[in-house]
C-alpha cells in the first residue's frame, strides 16, 4: 500500500511538472487589442488601400514605359547556321551571321545586352534538379550519386564537368556589337564580368583548388553539347573562368517560364559610348552555336536600359492597379449597401 501511494505521488508530480506556469503569458491572459469595426473604419481601410495601390501601380507603369528597349529576333536571319546546327555532328564547325539594325534615337545611360529564348522550358522538374551543387563548389565527389543522370560520365568512365542537363544545355552563342559610324566600323566595348549575383559568384560557385584550372579538370571532360571544356570559358580572365564564369552562373539560375531573357553583357561607358549608345547604324556579329529549331524556339538579342523599378516589365504595376481598383470598387459597393440599409432602417423606424 505504501509503495502504491509513493507511485501515485510521483505520477502526480510528473503531471504537475508538465503544466504551464500560472503566468499571464502562458495562461493566455494578456490584454489583447480587439478592434471594433464600424462602417467608418472599414470604408477608410478599403479606400486608403485602393489609393495606395493605384498610386504605386501608376508609378511602376510610368517607370516601366520610360525604359528604352530594342529587341532583335535573329532566328530567321541566321537560317543557314540554324540548318547547320540541326545536325549534332556539326558541333565543331563554326558558323557566323550578322544582323543590321538602326537606332533612331540615342539610348542614354547604362545599356544592358540580354539574350532571349522563346519556347525553351527550364521548369521541368527533372531538368531543374539535374545538377550537382557540391561539384559546382569545387568538391571532389562521386557524381554518379547526384541527380545529374544521364549527363554524369561517358562510356569510358570519364566524368563530365559540369554535370547535369542544365549545364549541358548552356546558351553558347557569341554576340558582338559594332557601330557603323560613317565609313568606319567601331566595336562597342562590352563588359562580360560583374553581371551575376554576388552570392552566386562568391558563395555558390567555386573552382577546384589547384595550381591551374587545366590540371584541376584534368580527369574530366566537357558536356556533350559544349564546344570547349569548362576551364576554357574565358582564357583572358582567370577570375571569370571555370565554374565562376559569369555566363555559366547566370545560365544555371533557371527560369520559371518558357520565354525568358538572361543578362549577357553591359556596354562599357568609355570614349564615344560614355553617355550610352548614340543613334546610328549597328551590327550584331553572331557566332551561332545554340540550336532552337528542334523545339520550335526563337532567339533574341535585347538592348535595354533600366530604371529604379527594373527593366520593361509592366506586370507588377498592372497588378497594383488591378488590386487598387478592386479595393476602391469594393469600398463603393459597401458604401452603397450601407446607405441602402440605413434608409430602410429609417423607414421602418418611422
Amino acid at each position: 500500500m505504501k509503495n502504491n501511494t509513493s507511485f501515485l505521488l510521483q505520477e502526480g508530480e510528473a503531471h504537475s511538472s508538465r503544466c504551464p506556469d500560472n503566468s499571464a503569458f502562458k495562461q493566455q491572459k494578456l490584454p489583447a487589442w480587439k478592434p471594433q469595426l464600424n462602417i467608418a473604419t472599414v470604408l477608410s481601410s478599403f479606400f486608403l488601400t485602393g489609393a495606395f495601390c493605384l498610386s504605386v501601380g501608376i508609378c511602376l507603369i510610368l517607370s516601366a514605359n520610360s525604359v528604352r528597349e530594342v529587341q532583335i529576333d535573329y532566328s530567321d536571319k541566321c537560317s543557314d547556321c540554324s540548318k547547320l546546327r540541326e545536325n549534332s555532328s556539326n558541333w565543331n564547325k563554326e558558323c557566323h551571321c550578322s544582323v543590321n539594325f538602326t537606332l533612331k534615337e540615342d539610348i542614354l545611360g547604362d545599356v544592358f545586352m540580354y539574350y532571349g529564348l522563346q519556347n525553351f522550358y527550364q521548369n521541368h522538374r527533372r531538368y531543374v534538379i539535374s545538377r550537382s551543387d557540391a561539384q559546382l563548389l569545387g568538391r571532389n565527389i562521386n557524381i554518379q550519386k547526384s541527380y545529374c543522370a544521364p549527363f554524369t560520365t561517358y562510356q569510358n568512365g570519364t566524368s563530365m564537368a559540369p554535370c547535369g542537363a542544365i549545364a549541358n544545355s548552356m546558351f553558347n552563342d557569341t554576340i558582338d556589337l559594332f557601330h557603323n559610324c560613317n565609313s568606319s566600323v567601331i566595336q562597342v566595348p562590352l563588359l562580360k564580368t560583374g553581371n551575376s549575383w554576388w552570392t552566386d559568384k562568391n558563395v555558390k560557385f567555386r573552382n577546384p583548388k589547384s595550381y591551374n584550372l587545366s590540371s584541376a579538370f584534368a580527369e574530366t571532360a566537357r558536356p556533350p553539347y559544349w564546344q570547349k571544356p569548362v576551364y576554357l570559358l574565358d582564357e583572358e580572365d582567370e577570375r571569370n573562368n571555370g565554374y565562376v564564369n559569369d555566363d555559366f552562373i547566370i545560365w544555371m539560375r533557371v527560369s520559371a517560364f518558357a520565354t525568358f531573357r538572361n543578362l549577357y553583357r553591359r556596354v562599357s561607358r568609355i570614349r564615344q559610348f560614355a553617355d550610352g549608345l548614340p543613334a546610328g547604324n549597328y551590327t550584331f556579329q553572331i557566332s551561332y552555336n545554340f540550336p532552337v529549331t528542334k523545339f520550335k524556339g526563337r532567339k533574341h538579342v535585347i538592348l535595354s536600359t533600366v530604371t529604379w523599378s527594373g527593366g520593361r516589365n509592366p506586370f507588377l504595376g498592372i497588378a497594383y492597379v488591378v488590386s487598387g481598383t478592386a479595393a476602391t470598387l469594393t469600398g463603393f459597393v459597401i458604401t452603397a449597401i450601407h446607405l441602402k440599409l440605413r434608409k430602410k432602417k429609417t423607414y421602418f423606424q418611422k
